[in-house]
C-alpha cells in the first residue's frame, strides 16, 4: 500500500474537521425532524354486555297448594313480577304440567295490572286479561313463543302485578261425572320469561 503524500495528508487533515462538523449537523437535523410529531387518542374504550333479571315477590314456592277442593270452590292470588336490565318483552306460560283428571275442571283467569302484592290483591287494577280458560287450554301456552300477556319492559326496572283467579268448575257434568273427579288433581309451574328486544 502506498503512503499518502504530505500534500494529501494535509488536505485530509484540513477537510476531516469540516466533514465531521457537516455529519454532526446532519445528525442533529435528523434528530430535530424526528421531534416534530403529534398524536391524539380516546382512552378507555370498553364494551360490556347488558343483563336482564326477572324476579317476583313470592318465595319461589307454589301460589296454590290446595287439597280437599269441592265443586264450585274459587280463589285468587296476586304476585308482583319485576324486570330489571335492558329493554325486552316478558311473557307468561306454564311448564311441568301434570294432568291427573282435573285439568278440564279447574278454570283460570289471569289478569295483569297494578296494585296488590304477593297473596294480597287489595288495590289491584287490571290492565290486560287472559280470559277464563281451563287449565288444559292454558297448558297450550307452554313456551315463550306461545306465552300470554306480553308486556314490554323499559331499560331499568319495570313491574307488573298478576292476579290469578281459579274455580273448580263442574258445570254441565252429571252427578256420576262429578263423583268421578274425587281424588283427581292437576299440577303446573307458572313461568315468566324476559327476552331482550
Amino acid at each position: 500500500m502506498r503512503t499518502p503524500s504530505p500534500r494529501t495528508r494535509k488536505i485530509l487533515a484540513l477537510t476531516s474537521g469540516p466533514v465531521a462538523i457537516l455529519l454532526a449537523g446532519l445528525m442533529v437535523w435528523q434528530g430535530s425532524v424526528a421531534v416534530f410529531t403529534a398524536e391524539t387518542f380516546n382512552a378507555g374504550d370498553n364494551w360490556q354486555a347488558g343483563s336482564v333479571t326477572l324476579s317476583n315477590d313470592g318465595t319461589g314456592g307454589a301460589m296454590f297448594s290446595l287439597g280437599t277442593l269441592v265443586p264450585g270452590q274459587t280463589g285468587s292470588h296476586c304476585i308482583v313480577v319485576t324486570a330489571t336490565g335492558v329493554a325486552g318483552v316478558v311473557k307468561t306460560y306454564t311448564q311441568n304440567n301434570v294432568l291427573d283428571g282435573l285439568e278440564s275442571n279447574i278454570t283460570m283467569k289471569i289478569e295483569q295490572g297494578t296494585g296488590g302484592s304477593y297473596g294480597n290483591c287489595t288495590g289491584f287494577t287490571p290492565a290486560a286479561t287472559y280470559d277464563t280458560q281451563t287449565l288444559a287450554t292454558l297448558f297450550s301456552a307452554s313456551s315463550y313463543t306461545t306465552g300470554i300477556l306480553p308486556w314490554t319492559t323499559a331499560s331499568g326496572t319495570t313491574t307488573k302485578v298478576y292476579k290469578f283467579t281459579w274455580t273448580f268448575d263442574v258445570g254441565g257434568l252429571s252427578d256420576a261425572a262429578v263423583n268421578a273427579l274425587e281424588g283427581k288433581s292437576v299440577r303446573t309451574d307458572i313461568e315468566w320469561e324476559l327476552q331482550n328486544s
